[in-house]
């Protein structure tokens, strides 16, 4: 699933391609917009609310999307539209008269009024990405269930919004926690750490342009401690970076850790071998 620097990016590549401009059509794939019509409207802009986007447009009215874990919006010269339109995945077309915006696979599409966006967003905590964020009732959030682990706290979007595996992952890795660890036993000082270097690092990401958690600059590097690294050598301590669930169905995860690093080995993990992924393989096999 995008996480909250990717849906950042993905808001301002439409803001930039759409702000001020006046849609002369929309094509809205749900059965409930399936009569919509958002022709004439002027987009006001588009803005991302932890992995939500919020289209606010002339009127009132705000179109609600969600990526989930294939979803994504791409801008095309308008002239491109109708080979979009014969995509049985495509979710949500809105177009001007220079560029179309093409939702495809989205996880959710709704209408909404704009003063009325908390029916789709008023659930979210904090969001890390916002300029107003709200470091201390994140962190209260966080805390509120001290028997949780501390990654089903902090990927919990009704805590703190905006942080998926990779930006949980790698802030644990960062300050030795291990990631089945009640948040309660983390305690309040480290939690306040790991959500800030999650803030630090999703904001180099945006301002990078990429995904980035080790800050190096080389496109080509292998830009993660962790995250996706399961069967390579930690780069701290050199012990086998290795992967296992936590959570419950249907909110299950991976998360990738170190067991050196970060207090051994995960209850969940069998300790049988595991072979890496793609990720970094060339450099490290």
């Amino acid at each position: 699933m995008p996480e909250g620097d990717a849906v950042w990016r993905t808001a301002r590549r439409l803001h930039r391609a759409l702000a001020g401009q006046v849609l002369e059509g929309s094509d809205l794939r749900v059965p409930s917009l399936a009569t919509a019509d958002l022709a004439g409207r002027r987009t006001l802009e588009v803005v991302p609310r932890g992995k939500h986007l919020l289209h606010r447009m002339e009127g009132d009215l705000t179109l609600h999307s969600h990526l989930r874990m294939e979803g994504s919006w791409r801008v095309h010269p308008v002239a491109r539209r109708h080979t979009f339109a014969a995509r049985h995945t495509v979710r949500a077309m809105v177009w001007t008269s220079e560029r179309v915006a093409v939702g495809d696979s989205l996880g959710m599409l709704d209408l909404v009024r704009t003063a009325e966006e908390h029916r789709v967003v008023g659930h979210l905590g904090p969001d890390l990405l916002d300029p107003g964020y709200d470091g201390a009732l994140a962190l209260s959030n966080v805390l509120a269930d001290p028997a949780r682990t501390v990654t089903e706290a902090l990927l919990d979007q009704r805590n703190v919004a905006g942080m998926g595996t990779i930006f949980t992952a790698e802030p644990l890795f960062v300050h030795r926690i291990n990631p089945w660890t009640p948040v309660g036993e983390v305690g309040a000082d480290r939690v306040a750490e790991v959500l800030d270097t999650a803030r630090r690092v999703l904001v180099l990401s945006c301002r990078t342009g990429r995904t980035t958690v080790t800050g190096r600059a080389d496109v080509n590097a292998d830009d993660a401690w962790v995250h996706g690294r399961v069967g390579l050598p930690c780069k701290r301590c050199g012990t086998t970076v290795r992967l296992a669930t936590i959570g419950r169905q249907p909110q299950e995860r991976v998360m990738f850790y170190c067991p050196t690093c970060q207090g051994g080995r995960a209850p969940t993990d069998d300790g049988s071998r595991q072979t890496p992924l793609g990720h970094g393989r060339a450099r490290y096999a």
